[in-house]
Formats: C-alpha cells, structure tokens, sequence
C-alpha cells in the first residue's frame, strides 16, 4: 500500500508539472527537439552562461566545461518518518533555461536522477557540496555517479542546483506514513570533462 500511494503521489506530481508538455511527441515536436538540442551545442560551443549567483562551495572543479543549463519546476515530496518530515523523492520537469514554451527536454527523480526526453540519456549523481538558503531547499553540487546514452546526459560529470525556490518540508508534525508534494524550482546545470 505505501508503495502504490508513493507511486500515485509520484505520477500526479509528475502529470501536475508535465501537463501538455508530454502528450505524446509528433514528428514536428520531435524536429523542434532535435532543433533545440542542436541550438544547445552550438550554444556550448560558444559558451553558455549559467545566469545565476554560484557560491564558492558549489564551484565545479577546473577540467570540467559546462554543457547545459535548464529551469525545472516540480515538487520535493516528503514522507513522514519517526514523526518527522524526511525527504523521499524530488519529481521535477526541466526545460531550455531560455525557451517560453517551456518544452520538456528531461524529467528529475528519485537517485538522484536526470533523464533526458528527447534522446532517453540519463545521469544518476550524489551530492558532494551544499550551500544552504534561507526559506528555500539548499543549492547543490552533485558529482555524477553514472550515465548512459549517448545523448545530452551522456558523460556528465557534475550538476549544481542552483537558484532554488521553495520545496522546504513542512515544520507541522507528522503521524504515520503521511506524504505531502511541496512545489518547488531550481535552475540546473550540467557540466562534462573538458577535451
């Protein structure tokens, strides 16, 4: 049972930030992804920006180049455990940091994971570094911990979450295995080995 409402908490999580993003991709919206995606490395040949503030903590380490930058917005689902609120599973949709369409290029979850939509490449990280925010879940430096594919995500070396928004856990006691979805946005970037 706690699995089918985790499961049910997840995919309407998902389907809430996804909704007209994924229903299903057409030829046209399959050229303007593969559009999108060759814009993005001619942008990263010339050097992307990340856009936002990154505290010395979070800094990527020299030999590294970065390669995308995305919004996300979605939700921090928590679970209640020993009577307080932990963590279980972010459930997020990432975009093009600058397309108004807000077109689905991956989706973020429980691993941490990334999985890109437009070529299924994916990257699996783990936290090295966090710079706590005031009002908001912290900012991140995530070291990749595995990739495959050979697309977007393929060799991603580190991510920072970046420019959060929301998503804190509740400060209300908890009692049994309640969850709760708090929504939340981030700007994510990705960096691969410099060649």
């Amino acid at each position: 049972m706690k699995s089918a409402k985790r499961l049910a908490l997840t995919t309407t999580a998902l389907a809430a930030v996804t909704v007209g993003t994924l229903t299903g991709v057409s030829a046209a919206q399959s050229e303007s992804a593969q559009s999108a995606q060759s814009a993005s490395a001619a942008q990263s040949s010339r050097g992307l920006r990340v856009g936002v503030e990154v505290p010395d903590v979070l800094k990527v380490p020299d030999g590294n180049r970065l390669t995308g930058v995305y919004s996300a917005s979605g939700v921090q689902t928590y679970t209640c455990t020993d009577g307080a609120w932990k963590l279980l599973e972010p459930a997020a949709t990432l975009w093009a940091r600058k397309d108004p369409s807000r077109r689905s290029v991956a989706l973020h979850s429980r691993g941490p994971v990334w999985v890109s939509t437009v070529d299924g490449s994916a990257v699996n990280a783990a936290a090295v570094a966090t710079s706590p925010k005031t009002g908001t879940i912290p900012e991140l430096l995530l070291q990749a911990t595995s990739t495959r594919g050979t697309g977007v995500f393929a060799d991603v070396s580190y991510i920072q979450r970046l420019g959060t928004a929301g998503g804190v856990a509740p400060t209300t006691a908890c009692t049994g295995t309640d969850q709760v979805s708090v929504p939340y946005s981030a700007t994510y970037t990705f960096y691969k080995p410099a060649k």
